[in-house]
């Protein structure tokens, strides 16, 4: 009996990669995307850009306070000052 070679593994990007197609078939995948897309309502998209932005707001705020208190905390710490 011949002894077999032992087979390499084969990477998994390699063993599930698929033949590319036309632009065409590309074209085509995003058109039939976009049809399963569901729009938001005007009155929706109001209200969640002003969720967005409230949010950006507090977010804002806070980062503002904790870094005036660690830069508080700094200057108590090394006695310096503006």
């Amino acid at each position: 009996m011949e002894k077999e070679k032992a087979k390499k593994p084969v990477p998994a990007a390699v063993a599930n990669k698929k033949p590319r197609g036309s632009i065409k078939d590309y074209f085509k995948g995003i058109r039939t995307e976009m049809k399963k897309v569901v729009w938001p309502t005007r009155r929706e998209l109001v209200s969640y850009t002003g969720v967005v932005l409230l949010a950006c707001i507090f977010l804002g705020v806070g980062i503002w306070l904790v870094d005036s208190a660690f830069l508080a905390s700094l200057k108590y710490v090394l006695n310096i000052s503006f």
